[in-house]
């Protein structure tokens, strides 16, 4: 059960960490860009959210399955398949849980509105200045919005997870993975054990988001004000 807690852990830990930065610069451009491409994108985006996780898992599995172009790339460097690894899972991770980084991110931008941003620059900012002085302290709340939904969703994620990684115990098998087995083979009590601690993790979780978005708010009158 350790080597289950630490896995899911780990997965999620590095998941949270990659998306932080690989959706950032995504989020800023969908908040500030002005390209016609930010719909279609931002719909791209926010597809695993409606889309089947055993469909985007199947998907996955072709992709970075032994077949598959992207594999013949990498078979030089010693890597035949990233299906059934804990490699692949973090990239399936990676994946369904984008939105979950890109949108508290970019709303965060949005709220910042121009008038910050521009008086930065009236005093000389470069525009790299004004991301890294202004734009993210004002975005913190974002970012620990979407740290907290990625690391959730990427622990009670299944779909995904059984598809791409399936159970293998030590290399994919998580905490998800681990009560459906033990509902197969009808450890119930054990089972009942680890829902009802997921159960409160996810309580937490949302209680959490509240107060963010409380203080936020509060934060944001403050500034108007």
């Amino acid at each position: 059960m350790v080597e289950v807690l630490g896995l899911t852990a780990r997965l999620a830990g590095i998941t949270t960490i990659l998306l932080l930065v690989l959706a950032t610069p995504l989020s800023w451009w969908l908040a500030r860009g002005r390209s016609g491409w930010r719909t279609p994108v931002t719909a791209l985006v926010a597809l695993p959210i409606v889309l089947p996780p055993t469909v985007l898992g199947f998907y996955l599995l072709i992709a970075l399955g032994p077949k598959s172009p992207l594999m013949a790339l990498l078979q030089p460097f010693g890597v035949r398949t990233l299906a059934f690894t804990f490699e692949g899972l973090v990239i399936g991770s990676l994946i369904y849980s984008l939105p979950f980084a890109v949108q508290p991110l970019r709303n965060a931008f949005l709220s910042i509105g121009d008038e910050p941003l521009e008086a930065a620059a009236t005093l000389g900012a470069s525009p790299w200045a004004r991301f890294w002085r202004v734009a993210l302290p004002l975005a913190l709340p974002g970012y620990v919005a979407a740290a907290i939904l990625v690391f959730a969703h990427t622990v009670g994620e299944f779909g995904v997870v059984m598809m791409l990684g399936g159970a293998i115990p030590g290399e994919t098998m998580v905490l998800s993975t681990e009560i459906y087995r033990l509902v197969e083979s009808l450890e119930w009590g054990q089972a009942h054990r680890l829902s009802l601690m997921l159960l409160g993790f996810a309580l937490v979780v949302l209680l959490t988001l509240l107060a963010i978005e409380a203080r936020s708010k509060v934060l944001l009158r403050t500034r108007e004000g």
